[in-house]
């Protein structure tokens, strides 16, 4: 299993130009005067399909061969690394086909479609989506491109907290710290490598919902532990029922710590979201911004990066976030 490095994230970073969005740094006093910090907010409802997770599939699918891409793209994922993989797909002539889970939000599940996708229902509780993919794989001779535990995805990933800790250092500021949204840990990895390989040296801190924090239970063990089934689902990108054999291995060592969110934090994170930085982010995409403003960990005078990972919500939800 190939191993991302920092000189992959580079890489990513010039294989991407022209095919993302570079979005930008977002700055608010409102969100600094409550941290009584510098924030930085990376805001990846901006990209295009809502997420960050274009950056990795479009890395991925960016170094398939023709072949390859002819016989096709499999993928499991609950909405956002599915449109990803469906949007890079459509950029690079490779139909997709995308395992999602029979409770994916509405929008997740529409918004696929839209990019051309084929999709296969799966039952969260009882089917293994990964044996899935590799059988859809065997069948029809495609390519299998997952959410997470991939290098070339973590790679891609990575490219956002680079472009944060550019736009920082343009504006003379030098990250303390980096929260960032956690369910399988590739953007994690991709960030832990961007930090570690800029020599800026900020405190990675991974943030994970009430229920579905098998990263912080993986980190104090040192091994790798698997979530109890069931809990909340509002956070529904979040939901991976254990972190990746690689994403682990490249975030043991390099991630400062890990930060734990309930859902009424995450709500609150997507109104503040909405109000203060015009920005509608989903559950899954507000847990770093909710431990930031509601953890018990002390800002006060550091420089901290947020990023806000995705913005694919339904109306229901936003709703609750709005009433919050």
């Amino acid at each position: 299993m190939k191993v991302p490095t920092f000189d992959d994230v580079m890489a990513a970073r010039e294989r991407l130009e022209g095919r993302i969005v570079r979005t930008p740094m977002l700055r608010s006093p409102v969100l600094d005067a409550a941290l009584g910090a510098a924030v930085l907010v990376k805001p990846e409802p901006l990209q295009r399909t809502g997420s960050f997770k274009l950056r990795g599939a479009t890395n991925r699918i960016a170094q398939m061969s023709e072949a390859e891409r002819k016989g096709g793209v499999v993928t499991f994922s609950s909405g956002n690394h599915g449109q990803a993989c469906a949007a890079a797909g459509k950029m690079f002539g490779a139909p997709v086909v995308v395992v999602m889970p029979t409770d994916a939000p509405t929008i997740k599940v529409e918004s696929t479609k839209r990019w051309g996708a084929e999709i296969v229902h799966y039952n969260r509780e009882k089917d293994d989506r990964e044996a899935i993919g590799r059988k859809l794989c065997a069948e029809r001779g495609a390519t299998l491109v997952p959410p997470f535990d991939d290098a070339d995805v973590i790679a891609g990933q990575g490219t956002a907290a680079l472009e944060l800790i550019a736009d920082a250092k343009e504006a003379g500021l030098k990250l303390d710290a980096l929260f960032v949204c956690t369910g399988g840990g590739g953007l994690l990895a991709g960030s832990a490598l961007a930090v570690e390989g800029t020599g800026k040296g900020a405190a990675v801190i991974a943030v994970e919902p009430v229920g579905h924090d098998d990263h912080a239970r993986s980190f104090a063990q040192k091994a790798r532990v698997r979530n109890e089934p069931g809990g909340s689902t509002l956070c529904d990108a979040l939901l991976a029922p254990m972190p990746g054999e690689l994403t682990f291995r490249v975030n043991m060592g390099r991630v400062h710590g890990a930060a734990v969110v309930p859902d009424s934090d995450v709500l609150r994170a997507m109104r503040f979201a909405f109000d203060h930085l015009k920005l509608v982010a989903e559950p899954g995409g507000a847990v770093a911004l909710a431990a930031a403003l509601y953890g018990n960990v002390s800002l006060k005078d550091a420089v901290v990066g947020v990023i806000v990972s995705g913005g694919n919500v339904d109306p229901a939800v936003f709703q609750r976030a709005l009433a919050a």
